[in-house]
């Protein structure tokens, strides 16, 4: 590959001490030159000891940077990466990954080739750590089940034009065409961001032949917490783009519906009872089924158990957090909200 082009490689990070050491040493493994590198972590004044690390890595190699962000939020830490940038490519990253030797290199490649505005990899989910919830977890959330036709969670055989990527490589040009990443959204920036690109005519494409690892949340909580801010910020999204930026995220939401409505007919009309334990039978027949499948391929009695109640929690989370979303920004028409954990990821 002819290098030629200098990138900037933005990583927001909050907290990261069990992910960071490992992201950063795959950077350092890249085939791309690092005098045509720069990475700044824009960090939002971590608690642990994240920032310790990132300083030592910058003692040692002049290309890396350590940036603060007082808003302690993704969105902030990308537009304050990408201002004090000076890369003509931008490469968006996350702290919980770890990075194929050629990560910078193929994006770049593909990005030139497909004359796309972002280009992005597929995510290997991994667990958190060696626990069955961790494992029950990284399953959920990388099949069909869990996470509906998310491409780049559950993997695509060929290069496709799709609606998202995750992270992503752009052109510093695209910023100037349609904006910085939406610092009302504590989460999804990166899905409104995406639906922009096509919003203003821009093609985004799937490689399948870029492998990321993603380590997902080692707790149920904490994945819960997760979806419930993804549904949560899901209908200001909409109302940004003035229209769902995808078909697949009111699948939560109507099932959620599905058992309430037909929960209140009930009460005047019995027979809509049947309709509320028909939505639940079936439910728990599709996630015992599936979980059944991946216990039996995964080898493991324990993943029986954990993945429906993980199934669950996520599309529960999903779905209230959006019906919250719904009475926040459309029917009381606030901009933003703050939510428990504003992290920087």
């Amino acid at each position: 590959m002819n290098f030629k082009n200098f990138i900037s490689v933005i990583c927001p990070i909050y907290n990261e001490k069990e992910y960071i050491k490992e992201c950063v040493e795959s950077i350092l493994a890249q085939d791309y030159p690092n005098h045509l590198l720069e990475v700044l972590f824009v960090d939002g004044i971590s608690t642990d000891n994240t920032r310790e690390i990132i300083k030592d890595f910058t003692v040692k190699y002049n290309f890396m940077k350590l940036l603060n962000n007082p808003y302690n939020i993704a969105s902030h830490a990308l537009n304050i990466g990408i201002k004090a940038s000076v890369g003509d490519i931008i490469i968006r990253i996350d702290a919980h990954c770890a990075y194929p030797y050629n990560y910078f290199s193929s994006l770049i490649d593909n990005l030139n080739k497909l004359n796309a505005d972002n280009v992005g990899g597929v995510i290997l989910t991994k667990p958190a750590n060696s626990s069955a919830i961790a494992r029950a977890i990284a399953t959920a959330m990388s099949h069909p089940f869990g996470v509906g036709n998310s491409l780049f969670r559950i993997g695509v055989k060929k290069v496709k034009k799709v609606d998202t990527v995750p992270f992503g490589c752009f052109r510093r040009t695209l910023f100037d065409r349609i904006g910085f990443f939406d610092t009302d959204l504590i989460r999804n920036q990166d899905d409104e961001f995406n639906a922009r690109i096509i919003k203003n005519g821009g093609k985004i494409y799937l490689i399948p032949s870029i492998e990321v690892s993603y380590y997902t949340r080692g707790q149920i909580p904490k994945v819960g917490q997760m979806f419930y801010q993804y549904g949560l910020f899901k209908p200001l999204v909409n109302r940004k783009l003035g229209a769902p930026a995808t078909l697949r995220q009111f699948i939560p939401i109507l099932f959620i519906f599905g058992i309430i409505i037909s929960a209140l007919i009930g009460i005047f009309i019995r027979s809509a009872l049947f309709i509320t334990m028909s939505f639940i039978i079936i439910y728990i027949l599709l996630s015992l089924g599936f979980s059944i499948i991946e216990s039996i391929q995964q080898s493991s009695i324990r993943n029986l158990f954990f993945l429906p109640i993980v199934f669950l929690v996520i599309h529960l989370s999903y779905g209230w957090g959006y019906i919250v979303g719904i009475y926040h920004f459309l029917v009381l028409g606030k901009s933003s909200i703050s939510v428990h954990e504003n992290r920087s990821k």
